[in-house]
């Protein structure tokens, strides 16, 4: 059988077999693994990390943190029921914690598990740009972006056996370059674009939920400026990232605030918290 037709056929029956609908944006989005099997996993993960590192409580930016992961998660959980997702995150277990580390970093664990470093509040700056931040991270989960990246994973490693079962008549030399083919072309052709596309779907969501949350979106663009800056401007081609270009990604903010401003209004928020 053709190389193509063979990985085409794959990833067709893949899709079809199993597929879920992504809340946000209402389409089909890859799923073998089950939040019923990712979730625990999760949890246990989230666990170990803390268990690993040392924890701040009972400082004003650890409850900060708190406070601003529980209003987006009240602000995720008013979007999908109002968007004919109720009991979406009935499974949720939301947790919102504070690790001391250098590392800029912030994440949320599929089940709602969310982790920030000290690190990265100096960049965020205040509280609006730790909701930026918290709406970005806390968007990955509800879309369960995680969820599809272990799913693209498994794809991917079904296409490389069916590239080494199509090549088994080839010559060990010839069969190695068509494995090496297969593996740069899957990357820049799928992997890579793949995880762009998530983090754009999770800069869009979340600037709506820091929106509905109260807290102004126009934060958000900046907050990337100063992201870019801690970097030094420093990014590789967008085609070889994971992430999009930060020049792209603030631009593409910039033109969303308008939007997550009329998102917010439909649930009656007009006006929002101070940055400062």
């Amino acid at each position: 059988m053709n190389i193509k037709k063979t990985i085409s056929l794959i990833a067709v029956v893949a899709f079809v077999l199993s597929c879920a609908t992504n809340p946000f944006t209402g389409k089909k989005t890859l799923a073998f693994v089950s939040n019923d099997q990712l979730f625990p996993s999760a949890f246990a993960q989230y666990n170990q990390v803390l268990s690993e590192n040392k924890v701040i409580t009972g400082t004003q930016d650890s409850e900060m943190i708190k406070r601003v992961g529980q209003r987006i998660a009240v602000a995720s959980e008013r979007y999908l029921n109002a968007n004919g997702f109720q009991g979406y995150l009935d499974d949720y277990k939301w947790e919102y914690k504070l690790i001391e580390s250098e590392q800029v970093n912030a994440w949320c664990m599929p089940g709602g598990k969310i982790a920030f470093y000290t690190g990265i509040l100096p960049i965020a700056k205040n509280e609006t740009g730790i909701a930026a931040i918290m709406g970005h991270e806390v968007a990955h989960a509800l879309a369960n972006h995680g969820q599809q990246r272990m799913s693209s994973g498994i794809l991917q490693q079904a296409g490389g056996i069916a590239v080494a079962v199509a090549t088994g008549n080839e010559s060990a030399e010839k069969q190695q370059m068509w494995m090496q083919a297969y593996g740069l072309g899957s990357n820049l052709g799928f992997a890579l674009p793949f995880s762009r596309s998530h983090e754009t779907e999770a800069d869009k969501i979340g600037i709506y939920l820091m929106a509905i949350a109260g807290y102004n979106p126009e934060e958000a663009p900046e907050l990337w400026k100063r992201m870019k800056a801690n970097s030094g401007g420093q990014a590789p081609p967008e085609f070889l990232s994971t992430h999009p270009h930060p020049d792209t990604r603030i631009d593409n903010l910039n033109s969303l605030v308008p939007k997550a401003k009329a998102e917010a209004r439909k649930y009656g928020v007009t006006s929002y918290r101070p940055i400062n």
